[in-house]
């Protein structure tokens, strides 16, 4: 096999498990050890892969985000089938803040028919979503409207959730790292989600698994802060384990 097709196909192996050791990639390929070191350091260099000692790791980074429109269409059933596990975990007579987001629209979507619970939100699209809920308040936080998405944020959201305490808080994130946490690329929208957290006695973390693993350059909050995370099954194992082995509940539906 040439260098470059054994380079190609060790970036796809690591893309698929996440991490390797160079006697995984040895074993593999059917190689020295010490070419796949020089294989790795060739592609570190393109910046595809992080070496660690003794191996190497997928770091994905999530520099933005995509369009409203366009995350509402991404892993869907997902999303809806982790609303609706979050939705189970509330309880009638709580206060709950539902953070903005596609993942977490799809709780709101399943209180429609619940009784005796308070929502604070900061998504439009959420309180719509309650409009018709007779057994639901609901309270925006108010703030600056983000046209694109009708998420409220800035100092007047900032200033309302510093005013409150919930029973639960469901966090939406578009990176969940194993080491650093809830993290996120838009330091404007970051005050806004420790302000939730915060505010809440457990914090429920929603996220498609696409999001896990995912570095990014604002850390909203470490991993200590979550109690709970809901994800899909289309989650590993490798995925999930790190965040069971700090002692966080995991539900993967």
């Amino acid at each position: 096999m040439l260098a470059a097709e054994r380079k190609k196909r060790i970036v796809e192996y690591v893309r698929q498990y996440r991490t390797a050791t160079v006697a995984d990639l040895a074993k593999e390929f059917q190689v020295h050890g010490a070419t796949i070191r020089r294989d790795l350091a060739e592609i570190e260099q393109e910046g595809l892969l992080k070496r660690t000692h003794g191996g190497v790791i997928m770091e994905q980074w999530t520099r933005d985000e995509p369009s409203f429109h366009e995350r509402t269409h991404q892993h869907l059933e997902e999303k809806m089938r982790i609303g609706k596990m979050a939705a189970s975990l509330i309880e009638d007579g709580e206060n709950i803040i539902i953070d903005s987001g596609t993942t977490t629209l799809h709780i709101a979507t399943h209180l429609v028919n619940r009784t005796d619970i308070t929502v604070i939100t900061n998504d439009m699209n959420v309180a719509v979503q309650l409009r018709d809920a007779s057994g639901v308040k609901v309270i925006l936080s108010g703030g600056e409207l983000y046209p694109s998405s009708y998420m409220l944020n800035g100092m007047f959201t900032d200033h309302v959730l510093k005013s409150l305490h919930v029973e639960k808080a469901f966090i939406g994130t578009p990176a969940l790292h194993p080491q650093y946490g809830l993290m996120h690329p838009e330091a404007l929208l970051v005050p806004a989600k420790q302000g939730m957290i915060a505010a809440a006695g457990e914090i429920i973390v929603v996220t498609d698994h696409s999001k896990i693993g995912k570095l990014s350059l604002h850390t909203v909050a470490p991993n200590s802060a979550i109690h709970t995370l809901i994800t899909g099954t289309e989650a590993s194992e490798y995925d999930v384990k790190p965040f069971k082995d700090r002692g966080i509940t995991v539900y993967q539906v």
